[in-house]
Order: C-alpha cells, then sequence, then structure tokens
C-alpha cells in the first residue's frame, strides 16, 4: 500500500491551494459588475473551459487510450458524448425543480449549478492523474521530481479555472463569500480522488481515459450553452469574441508549457 507522506500529500493539495488562489480574484470585484465586465468574464470562462477541455482533458485521454485494447476514438468519444448528454439531462431535471425554476431570478442559480457540475467533473480525473503520478513515483516508475511538475502544472492551469467559478457566480448575484467559497470548493475534490487513487491506482488506470473524456463533453456543454449565450450581446461580438479568445489562449499556453 501506498503510504502517503508530507511531501506527497503537498504535491496533492497544490492544485486544490491553487484553486482557491484563482477563486480570490473576485474580491476584486466586490460592486456589481457592469455588462461590459460580465460579458468579459463570461466569455474569458468560456475560453478557458473550451481550452482545458482539450489540452487537459481530451488530448491526454486519447494518448491514454491508445494503450489499451479499444480502438483510441471509442473510450474517448463515447465519454466525451456521455458527458454532455449528463449535464444536459442534468440541466433539464433543473428546470423542473420548483426551487430553480425558469422564472426571474431563478435562472441564474441553475446556471451557477451547473457550472459548478461541470468544473467539479472537469477537477475529478485531474486529481486521479495527480493521484496516479505520485503511486507511481511511489512505484519507483517515474521520478518524485516528474510527479511534482505534473502537480505544479495542474495546479498553475486551476488558478483561472477557479476565477472562471467564482466571477460568473459574482455576476449571478451571490455574495463575494459564497462566490469565493464554491470556487474554492470546487477544486476539493481533487486531493481527495488524488488520495483514493493512490490506493486503488491499478483499478483506476484502466477507465482514466473515459473519465477524462467525460469530464470534457461536460465543460464543452457548460461553455457553449450557459457561458457563451450569457455572454452574447447582438450590438457587438467584439467584448466575446477577445473574451474567448483570451481565456482559450491563457489555458493553452499553461497547459503546453507546463504540461
Amino acid at each position: 500500500m501506498m503510504r502517503i507522506t508530507l511531501v506527497v500529500l503537498a504535491g496533492i493539495l497544490f492544485p486544490f491551494l491553487m484553486t482557491t488562489l484563482g477563486s480570490a480574484v473576485v474580491f476584486f470585484f466586490q460592486r456589481k459588475m457592469t455588462e461590459w465586465m460580465e460579458r468579459v468574464f463570461l466569455s474569458f470562462a468560456a475560453g478557458i473551459m473550451i481550452a482545458a477541455s482539450f489540452w487537459s482533458l481530451l488530448s491526454p485521454a486519447i494518448e491514454q487510450a491508445k494503450e489499451g485494447a479499444l480502438p483510441s476514438w471509442m473510450p474517448v468519444g463515447t465519454g466525451f458524448f456521455l458527458g454532455g448528454m449528463f449535464l444536459l439531462y442534468f440541466d433539464r431535471v433543473l428546470t423542473r425543480l420548483p426551487a430553480v425554476s425558469m422564472k426571474k431570478g431563478h435562472r441564474s442559480k441553475r446556471q451557477s449549478t451547473v457550472l459548478i457540475t461541470a468544473v467539479v467533473l472537469h477537477n475529478v480525473p485531474e486529481g486521479m492523474a495527480v493521484g496516479l503520478s505520485f503511486a507511481g513515483a511511489g512505484r519507483h516508475q517515474i521520478a518524485m521530481s516528474a510527479a511534482f511538475a505534473l502537480a505544479f502544472g495542474i495546479g498553475i492551469q486551476n488558478i483561472p479555472e477557479g476565477a472562471a467559478v467564482s466571477l460568473p457566480l459574482r455576476k449571478d448575484g451571490s455574495s463575494v463569500w459564497k462566490s469565493f467559497l464554491l470556487g474554492a470548493l470546487s477544486g476539493l475534490v481533487e486531493p481527495i480522488f488524488g488520495i483514493f487513487t493512490l490506493f486503488m491506482v491499478s483499478n483506476v488506470e484502466k477507465v482514466m481515459p473515459w473519465l477524462l473524456s467525460y469530464a470534457a463533453g461536460a465543460m464543452i456543454y457548460v461553455a457553449t450553452v450557459e457561458l457563451i449565450p450569457e455572454a452574447h450581446s447582438d450590438a457587438d461580438h467584439l467584448v466575446e469574441a477577445l473574451g474567448i479568445v483570451g481565456g482559450f489562449l491563457l489555458m493553452m499556453i499553461l497547459d503546453v508549457a507546463l504540461g
């Protein structure tokens, strides 16, 4: 059994701490945001999610699927489809709940719930990937420095992802502290599943391509169905275009440079 040392625990906790740091960005926007700022942040969050869905999730899923017995496109394509369909179903269930109806003021609650769900789904396989890397280091299959490099890379990527949760929540009317705490808690699943994977490594490796692509499908759903339409304006597309491109570019650079 893999023994969890303080060093390994610190490496597993690092991505969660970076998510918390990113969520803290919301404290700089304690007053109600203007419509222009709302559009910028929503489109920026969409760009981050689109980039993360490929660079952080689909690309490694494809590489890992190549080592399996099935054609590499099968687990990746199936997982991606199921992830998107799950959030579509989840979204429709929410609209039928009396407490989260489509009445005025309730639509934002539904969107926030879907957003947090997608980010949590995205963070689960990332946490498992960190756990796998430290399990490999414990078995001397890879260097411990490589495991820390992965944790560092995912952690740095989590900074804008934390902001991608807390800022839309603030825009939807949540308090600053509530937006911050929910943004931070969206990353709590990473250390939980990282530690879980340390003890279940032999069973987890086979399903990682499915989990990664499943999370990617959920992220794409939120970006295209929730965030981009909300940031859209008939008067001017420049703001959302720059936001999406800027968010995508930032996430891509972090993933490629630290991947």
